[in-house]
């Protein structure tokens, strides 16, 4: 776990969910790989091909982004898919339930933060698998605000939806902690605008969170 320019005084934490708030490779993965299995149906190649092309494309647009990540959403629009086409990809692609089931030491660990704090989902998914994924964990009713990929139609990182959040927590931005498992779209843009951060590698991480 790494902290970044936390604030003396915060009064939201606004968590990454895939990855942050649950720890489950399988499912990470099939949400990669059906996404890539659509798309290879749509431009007519295989897995393998589609694959590849993603991967050589993001290489290239992180050697001109100072080694920045691109996101699977915004990989898609160079392919053709919309960010709303790509929101009903995900909607109709995924069910969190399948893989994902109650964690109480999470519901514990949010229970305990939340006292004293705001709590908000800013995820690349769309609302609604956000909602699923919240409530096969059995946290759904601790979150202020769920911010989703279909709130300002945008994917992360984008300063629109980090600000939302705080809006919905009802704090300003500099009164803010970003919790995510990867610098590039859950800290470092946060931190340009005036938030804290903490990386996390997994829930496991998010266990330890201490106010």
């Amino acid at each position: 776990m790494q902290r970044y320019n936390i604030p003396e005084s915060w009064r939201a934490f606004l968590f990454d969910m895939d990855g942050t708030l649950y720890t489950n490779p399988v499912y990470m993965q099939f949400q990669i790989r059906s996404i890539i299995e659509r798309l290879a149906r749509l431009q007519g190649c295989s897995f393998e091909a589609m694959q590849g092309a993603i991967a050589a494309y993001q290489e290239t647009w992180a050697q001109t982004h100072r080694g920045q990540r691109l996101s699977l959403g915004n990989t898609l629009v160079h392919f053709g898919v919309s960010i709303e086409e790509s929101i009903r990809w995900r909607e109709e692609l995924y069910e969190p339930g399948v893989y994902l089931k109650a964690d109480p030491k999470l519901w514990e660990t949010l229970k305990r933060l939340g006292a004293a704090h705001a709590l908000a989902v800013v995820t690349n998914n769309p609302v609604l698998v956000a909602r699923k994924t919240l409530a096969a964990l059995g946290v759904k009713d601790l979150f202020q605000g769920i911010v989703g990929l279909d709130t300002c139609l945008v994917s992360k990182p984008h300063a629109a939806p980090f600000l939302k959040a705080a809006a919905l927590c009802g704090v300003s931005p500099l009164a803010c902690v970003s919790v995510g498992d990867r610098y590039d779209m859950d800290i470092a843009l946060p931190l340009s605008l005036g938030m804290g951060g903490i990386l996390v590698d997994g829930v496991e991480d998010v266990y330890h969170l201490v106010i």
